[in-house]
């Protein structure tokens, strides 16, 4: 058993995306398959077993929801220090070498959204920062080669 720590965000999020797929998702795909049973030969039917094939992939889905959320733990963020980087730390670097300053949230990898500048702590670069305070250089191997990053600042939103 894996403990996933999120957000109560991400918990939320992944309860509701359960929920659909049991209450929305679920219902839908019995009525394909009933709709193509009613359409006779089921040895012949494409149909049909295109509907159990998405239903074998949704019911996948659901039970990994489930699993993920038996092992989740909801990271309170009043317990949280901004002395080092952690989950849900955000965290100000600078490239050492082009002088670029960006700001992360580390966050689970369920969580992860590039676009929204939270990042994986099971990525490189989230892997790395884990630990470090202010002022701490890292060095991070990231597919393009190593990178040197300075850790300017830290803080818990």
């Amino acid at each position: 058993m894996t403990v996933i720590y999120l957000s109560q965000k991400g918990y939320d999020d992944l309860k509701n995306q359960l929920d659909h797929l049991i209450s929305v998702e679920r219902p839908k795909i019995i009525k394909q398959i009933a709709e193509a049973r009613d359409k006779g030969d089921l040895s012949e039917n494409a149909e049909y077993d295109a509907a159990k094939e998405a239903q074998g992939l949704l019911e996948t889905k659901i039970s990994k929801l489930e699993i993920d959320l038996s092992n989740a733990r909801v990271l309170n963020k009043e317990n949280l220090d901004s002395s080092s980087v952690h989950l849900l730390s955000t965290v100000v670097i600078q490239n050492i070498d082009s002088g670029q300053t960006m700001t992360y949230t580390i966050v689970s990898e369920s969580e992860a959204d590039l676009v929204a500048k939270k990042i994986s702590a099971s990525s490189p670069i989230g892997k790395g920062l884990l630990g470090k305070s202010v002022g701490d250089i890292v060095k991070i191997n990231v597919p393009k080669g190593i990178l040197k990053f300075k850790v300017i600042d830290i803080s818990i939103e």
